[in-house]
């Protein structure tokens, strides 16, 4: 496997951007994450965006990274927020989100920030293991769903 710096807007993350979205429409029965994102948010050393290869060239799994400051949505200054962590069913199982996510950890305390935030819903098992199982414990509400009681929202420090 093959993780290589994107732009947001690359055709392929555009393609598994997709992907997630129809998965958290199916999951939660709605038109999938509405949060406001624009490459711009993801490009270095303000954020990062991943995207990961298998051997034959194919986009398999995506992650990234992006600065967030204290605002009105519940952030906090020196926050590092992570979007659009995708492995897709057939890459499952392998070990790739946990590969992108010390990645991205890597490069946002490479660039500075103290705190790495997500949120994520109740409906997605797999993504809540994998993030108290590296070390994320629950912190108070902020971002887009904030005010959502399925919302869940995860943090750990960077340094």
């Amino acid at each position: 496997m093959n993780i290589r710096p994107r732009c947001f807007d690359h055709a392929d993350a555009v393609k598994l951007n997709d992907q997630v979205q129809l998965e958290y429409a199916a999951r939660y029965g709605d038109e999938g994450d509405v949060t406001p994102l624009d490459a711009s948010m993801f490009e270095p050393p303000n954020g990062l965006y991943l995207l990961t290869y298998d051997a034959q060239g194919r986009p398999v799994a995506t992650g990234g990274w992006r600065s967030q400051e204290q605002n009105d949505q519940g952030y906090s200054d020196g926050d590092a927020e992570i979007k659009r962590m995708f492995v897709i069913p057939e890459g499952r199982g392998n070990g790739l989100a946990r590969r992108i996510l010390a990645a991205l950890e890597a490069d946002a305390r490479a660039a500075g920030r103290s705190r790495m935030v997500l949120e994520t819903g109740d409906k997605q098992p797999e993504a809540i293991a994998l993030y108290t199982s590296s070390g994320y414990t629950p912190c108070e509400k902020f971002g887009h769903y904030r005010t959502y009681e399925n919302s869940i929202c995860l943090a750990k420090p960077l340094h």
